[in-house]
């Protein structure tokens, strides 16, 4: 990481994909009310401009936290269990959300504060360590900003390969029953063409034209097809949902708690759904109106832990134990649900150049600046290559959905979204007073992020070195 990169303040947070602030600067009020602990309503900036509308925010907001992530929770819910999945995710949300509002909190207090304009998640960690009491901590601060950039570099790239691998999965399975596809959405033909093309040769199929994609450097020339992909996806999870709620049975076979092991999956694969922790300040900074910020935040939420919800719990009940790593893989092989996987599937194609972009941001400059004017250019494009070639190659080593999803979520989103938050609050409001109280529920949090990063990690890779079979008998098994 380059010095500068760390310590300027012009630093943009990319956390979200299309949502990091311009450069316009909107500015926090230093009125002494806007720094109190939970005091929102007072919250203002000087010199402000125009941003987004409240209806704005909720969109942005619903599409951070709504993609992959929401059509792998039935098969989190039966490693979960029908009674526990559901709680799970219900207490999940909560803290989710909590965590949430302590990052703007310490945001708008630091902002404050310190007059900046305005502050991205690095900055808020970085600026927070420097206001704690501990010496070492403040000597070191900058140390917590390389760690957010960290986190969330392999976040976006997890998400990255987690897309090869959707990608992967659902053409194969649309071009493997091609021959087979009919008009009759009453019965699930999924029997596989002998000699079907291995699922790691889409991936290398798929590698150039996303080496291509990702070479617009500009999201502005993204933005059209970034609404494309938004509608495809949106039609998609229509009739998913059409599928699911009309053609549902309810059984009591169904167990109600699953083991330790199976629950650690459970977490990666719901956290990794709850991955709008990085949109949110860049939403909040970008608001129009802030102090509209925290219901907009409940509201987008709610909706989120609705969808998740309704669809990992029904869909469960639908499929059973034959549920897939994606719930798309279990739709009818006929012509309007393939249809509906190849739309699914354009969408998240889409959406890898937008995520890219967010690791691309960060790691991109490091590079650049190592070389003259003449080579920055290719030096841009080449870096962009490399990395995602590494997001193929990861997905080939591991080309099982579900074991990426809980990786990515257990190691990455945990740390961001349950880690980080409650300890920010500690080392922002120590010296200002913090009530003990709050201190043991921000630790709980943590240790709680922390022990589902460590179990959901140990059995993620357990899985893999253990419980690895051949991908096409996987596949098969998955669409009996």
């Amino acid at each position: 990481m380059s010095t500068k990169k760390l310590t300027s303040e012009d630093y943009n947070d990319y956390s979200s994909t299309e949502n990091s602030p311009d450069h316009d600067h909107l500015s926090s009020s230093p009125d002494s009310s806007s720094r109190s602990s939970d005091n929102f309503g007072n919250y203002q900036r000087i010199n402000e401009r125009t941003g987004t509308t409240p209806i704005e925010t909720l969109i942005h907001l619903l599409k951070g936290n709504i993609g992959t992530g929401l059509l792998s929770l039935p098969l989190a819910v039966k490693n979960a269990g029908i009674v526990l999945g559901p709680i799970s995710l219900v207490i999940m949300g909560v803290v989710a959300v909590h965590c949430m509002r302590l990052l703007v909190k310490c945001s708008r207090y630091l902002s404050a504060k310190l007059q900046k304009p305005y502050l991205d998640y690095g900055s808020v960690v970085m600026y927070s360590l420097e206001e704690c009491p501990n010496l070492w901590l403040q000597k070191h601060s900058f140390v917590g900003r390389i760690l957010v950039e960290f986190f969330l570099i392999l976040t976006q790239l997890g998400f990255c390969c987690v897309y090869f691998v959707f990608l992967a999965d659902n053409i194969k399975q649309v071009v493997d029953v091609a021959n087979a596809t009919n008009n009759n959405c009453n019965q699930n033909v999924s029997t596989l063409e002998p000699g079907s093309m291995d699922s790691r040769l889409y991936m290398l199929s798929f590698l150039p034209f996303i080496i291509l994609l990702v070479y617009i450097r500009n999201l502005k020339y993204l933005a059209p097809f970034s609404l494309l992909a938004n509608v495809a996806m949106c039609v998609s999870l229509v009739f998913i949902y059409w599928y699911i709620f009309t053609s549902a049975t309810y059984t009591n076979d169904l167990p109600p708690v699953a083991g330790w092991k199976s629950y650690a999956m459970f977490f990666g694969t719901a956290i990794f759904a709850f991955e709008g922790i990085g949109v949110v300040l860049p939403l909040e900074n970008k608001l129009e109106d802030p102090q509209k910020f925290p219901l907009i935040l409940y509201l987008g939420m709610a909706i989120v832990t609705t969808l998740y919800l309704t669809l990992g719990v029904m869909g469960y009940i639908r499929f059973g134990s034959e549920i897939a790593g994606s719930i798309t893989l279990n739709l009818p092989a006929c012509w309007l649900y393939q249809s509906v996987k190849i739309l699914y599937s354009f969408g998240i194609f889409i959406t890898y150049a937008v995520q890219f972009f967010v690791a691309a941001e960060i790691i991109v400059p490091v590079f650049v600046a190592k070389v003259s004017e003449r080579w920055e250019l290719w030096v841009n494009l080449a870096v962009r290559t490399v990395l995602v070639i590494i997001t193929c190659v990861l997905a080939i080593l591991i080309p099982r959905l579900e074991i990426v999803i809980t990786l990515v979520g257990s190691i990455s989103s945990s740390t961001l979204a349950l880690i980080f938050p409650p300890l920010l609050e500690i080392t922002t409001y120590y010296c200002e007073g913090i009530s003990r109280w709050k201190i043991a529920k921000n630790i709980m949090i943590s240790v709680v992020g922390f022990v589902g990063f460590v179990a959901g990690t140990y059995v993620s890779i357990e899985e893999l070195v253990f419980y690895t079979v051949p991908l096409t008998n996987i596949t098969a098994g998955n669409h009996r």
